[in-house]
């Protein structure tokens, strides 16, 4: 068989562009040309294209072993178990790593959740992802996503998310009571089992849009939790591990949940590395009862225990508060000049903003068009929802300077300057 053309025989679509070499922020292709990351590849290169920290760990480890079975003990691990208790909230105390990536963190948090309730329901949010396995489609807050696939998980409920500028009950932000709380006890009397074992929300949505919620949102939403005796489990695949400027969003937050799930970021430079955070209500599930092969592998928590020492320092996580405030700045500054641009949110390097006609509704073909021109402007910039959203995201490694910000906001204003100019 002729094999000559590559993409003819990759079961997913790829760019014509070929990439051949990253190094920290920026990522260039077989002709030279350099593009600036705001995606950090798939929002997971927190220490960016290649640390050199991190290639050397795993490089040293290469030369010991690669893999061990999770009964027993090894320096990588012990250390990887030992720092996340250390960076996480007071009260998670247990860490279980052998899960291979973010959905099956997040389906093994489910799961200490109704082992430790006796309960089988599970609540998630208007536009949440959580993953891609078929629990986490199931509980997915996107029908597109669910439509094609008969035999999902059939005990999932989905309930508005605090997005407040186009909030689902028609309040305004500091008025509203927080209905989105609130309301949830409606959904539990008139939607569900009455058999609820926890509720999992992401802290600011990744994929659904960059939502943050408003103030004292969590604190209620907790409040709620414990009344109802409900596990409340927070996905940090993307915003865990300074994304937000501090190790995680609950602690920006001010909140403790039951669970934190983690990934993405916790590999450096594209390591495979993900573990479940619990406090000790959730400690009870048999190991057998979740665990796989490559789970707990020593060349992804030898990169994960560089990556945790280097983010963990007060100056790092300072700089991706800075750096993400000078963004949001120069974003809210764009704004007044490009009606197109209707919001802008953010904590940390974790940014969006939205896109819209000139009525106000969501501009969805724009979006994509801003972000496949965005290439030309030397950019990667990312859609939410798979492209059925109208919010470019706005997430780059978390070494990013100040010098590189500045770069990034010019780059972006010539964008809009070609595109978005009448």
């Amino acid at each position: 068989m002729d094999v000559t053309d590559v993409r003819d025989f990759i079961y997913y679509p790829v760019s014509a562009q070929k990439m051949v070499r990253g190094e920290g922020i920026y990522l260039y292709d077989e002709d030279g040309k350099e593009y600036l990351d705001c995606a950090s590849a798939t929002f997971n290169l927190s220490l960016g294209y290649s640390h050199p920290a991190v290639i050397a760990a795993m490089k040293e480890q290469l030369d010991l072993f690669t893999h061990l079975t999770s009964s027993m003990q090894s320096d990588p691990i012990n250390g990887l178990v030992r720092r996340l208790v250390e960076v996480s909230p007071d009260n998670l105390t247990r860490v279980h790593p052998k899960v291979s990536g973010g959905s099956t963190a997040n389906e093994g948090a489910i799961k200490m959740a109704q082992h430790a309730t006796g309960r089988s329901e599970v609540i998630s949010l208007f536009r949440s992802h959580l993953g891609q396995t078929m629990m986490m489609t199931s509980m997915s807050g996107n029908a597109f996503r669910k439509e094609p696939f008969p035999s999902l998980f059939p005990r999932t409920l989905q309930v508005p998310d605090p997005y407040c500028f186009r909030c689902f009950y028609g309040q305004k932000a500091g008025s509203c009571g927080m209905m989105c709380v609130d309301r949830i006890e409606d959904f539990l009397e008139y939607a569900s089992t009455g058999q609820v074992a926890a509720i999992v929300v992401e802290p600011i949505s990744g994929n659904g849009g960059n939502i943050v919620p408003p103030d004292g949102y969590f604190q209620k939403l907790r409040a709620f939790c414990d009344e109802h005796d409900i596990v409340l489990i927070f996905d940090e695949i993307q915003t865990g591990i300074g994304r937000t400027g501090e190790m995680f969003a609950a602690q920006h937050f001010g909140v403790e949940p039951d669970a934190i799930t983690t990934a993405k970021g916790l590999g450096g430079s594209g390591a495979q590395v993900a573990a479940i955070l619990t406090n000790e209500r959730l400690a009870g599930l048999p190991a057998n009862h979740h665990s796989f092969t490559y789970g707990a592998n020593l060349l992804a928590a030898a990169a994960a225990n560089v990556t945790l020492d280097i983010v963990r320092q007060p100056d790092f996580l300072a700089n991706v508060r800075a750096t993400g405030n000078y963004i949001l700045g120069r974003l809210a500054d764009m704004r007044t000049r490009y009606p197109a641009i209707a919001d802008v949110r953010g904590v940390g390097l974790m940014i969006g903003f939205e896109i819209v006609e000139p009525d106000g509704e969501p501009a969805v073909k724009l979006t994509n068009h801003l972000a496949g021109a965005a290439m030309r402007h030397g950019l990667i910039l990312r859609t939410s929802r798979y492209g059925f959203g109208n919010v470019l995201k706005i997430r780059p490694p978390l070494i990013l300077t100040l010098d590189q910000a500045e770069l990034l906001c010019d780059r972006l204003e010539n964008l809009f300057r070609a595109e978005l100019s009448s």
